[in-house]
């Protein structure tokens, strides 16, 4: 797998975003987006993951020698970021198995109960969402963005609203991205960037 950004940018109106943003992303490598609040990190990332279009500059993905056509890139990444929303009047279970009814998964259900323990929600997961602190909707994110085993993965503020629990899964998850497909994450976070081999900055 790998993705290809060339001379991206971003307008809203006539006030410039971001402009020139480039690089290369194979697996087994990750990347780290920073700047300051409002720099368009959270755009960048969007871009990245097909969500809204640059104003300039292109994104191709391949896998086997081939390009992704951006129709289908979804199948291959997950995205976990402030901004996505839940379902809230439906049980996690509920959530997950509306996603993977979306993505059209089959056999997944040993992986939902490996999850469901791993980021420590079994027992949980047929109580309504909108029950759920920040902490457990942040980990139902991780859940719903992790069961198709994503070759990419998008992290916005991945550590956020996480007790040191939550924090040290993420890191888990971050870290066996990193070692064989391919991860991005936007953060300020100083331990986040740990996990970004490099980093590209917005808005400085």
């Amino acid at each position: 797998m790998e993705i290809k950004a060339r001379d991206l940018g971003k307008d809203f109106g006539e006030k410039s975003i971001f402009r020139d943003i480039g690089f290369d992303l194979r697996e087994g490598q990750s990347l780290a987006i920073v700047g300051p609040n409002g720099s368009g990190k959270t755009t960048l990332v969007k871009i990245l993951c097909g969500l809204i279009r640059p104003s300039t500059g292109s994104i191709q993905y391949f896998d086997n020698g081939g390009e992704i056509d951006r129709d289908h890139i979804f199948a291959h990444i997950g995205l976990v970021g402030p901004y996505l929303e839940l379902y809230e009047d439906l049980t996690a279970r509920e959530n997950i198995h509306f996603f993977v009814r979306m993505r059209d998964l089959t056999g997944v259900r040993d992986k939902v109960d490996d999850l469901l323990e791993f980021f420590k929600l079994a027992g949980r997961e047929d109580d309504a969402v909108k029950t759920y602190s920040s902490g457990m909707r942040q980990r139902l994110k991780y859940i719903v963005a992790l069961l198709h085993d994503p070759k990419i993965l998008f992290l916005d503020e991945p550590t956020s609203n996480l007790d040191r629990q939550g924090i040290e899964r993420v890191y888990q998850v971050m870290a066996e991205q990193k070692s064989n497909r391919i991860l991005l994450i936007a953060t300020n976070d100083q331990e986040d960037l740990k996990y970004g081999d490099e980093q590209i900055a917005v808005g400085s």
